[in-house]
């Protein structure tokens, strides 16, 4: 009989083609499924509760797999998993939870998180997680703008092509926004740097649907648009009039929330 594990993970997707497995591709779950076939000799499909894209990162993301042969407890498959994966993935956490438990369907809610340098020189480091602006961005204009992403609403004109989906509305609960400076550069002539940062969370999210608010808010913050444009973007239900994609590597999926009982461990293993 098969357990299911449910396992939160954090990588670094600079060097990925995204989490879902694709032929002659680095994937997040294709390492992920190489790491667990060493450890059992199965081979195991692990469903993540999104498919974060090339380049993308998560700090939380959850995923669960359904073995058959693991003989130890949840906390042992974590080490053994760690061992035989890249130093840019790691289980963070497993859980053993219910059969009928899956990482996608039973997701309430997600968060993301979307980081921009403003301002400053090029940055070696900095450059992998962020998206760098040489222009000026105004935060309380775009402070402004998040206020009208909030509630349930029709997302159409944030859906990039590609995933069409039953139905674009989705509800987001926040839309966040935060500045704050960076370190100090060695040219102490070089222009002060902030990082801004937008949250975004939601019941669920279309496809590109967070970078495609971070390059329309970008907009606003320069001000090439005024806040109160963003109703009339989400009311033409188009997305050639929202602003542009923003690139991936300032992409976080921070956490995923599922349902109090709906990862609650299975009855034999609250008796041991």
């Amino acid at each position: 009989m098969s357990r299911n594990f449910k396992l939160t993970v954090a990588y670094d997707g600079t060097d990925y083609a995204g989490w879902q497995t694709q032929p002659g591709q680095a994937t997040i779950q294709t390492e992920l499924q190489k790491a667990i076939r060493k450890i059992t000799g199965e081979s195991v499909k692990v469903i993540g509760s999104g498919r974060t894209d090339s380049g993308v990162h998560a700090i939380a993301q959850v995923a669960n797999c359904k073995i058959q042969s693991w003989p130890a407890d949840a906390a042992s498959l974590l080490r053994a998993v760690n061992t035989f994966l890249p130093e840019t993935i790691v289980v963070t956490q497993s859980v053993e939870v219910h059969d009928d438990f899956h990482a996608i369907r039973d997701a309430t809610r997600k968060r993301y998180r979307y980081q921009l340098q403003l301002g400053g020189a090029r940055d070696v480091y900095l450059h992998r997680y962020h998206w760098r602006l040489k222009h000026k961005i105004d935060p309380d204009l775009v402070r402004q703008a998040a206020t009208y992403i909030v509630g349930e609403q029709d997302f159409a004109s944030f859906q990039a092509a590609g995933a069409i989906r039953k139905s674009t509305v989705r509800h987001v609960y926040a839309c966040d926004v935060f500045v704050e400076q960076l370190s100090p550069e060695a040219n102490q002539a070089a222009t002060p740097r902030q990082r801004l940062t937008i949250e975004v969370e939601a019941n669920g999210f279309l496809y590109n649907m967070v970078r495609n608010i971070v390059g329309t808010m970008v907009e606003v913050g320069r001000g090439r648009q005024p806040p109160e444009w963003i109703p009339d973007v989400l009311a033409a239900k188009n997305r050639d009039l929202a602003g542009q994609t923003a690139p991936p590597q300032g992409l976080f999926l921070k956490f995923v929330e599922y349902p109090d009982n709906s990862a609650s461990p299975p009855a034999d293993s609250l008796s041991n």
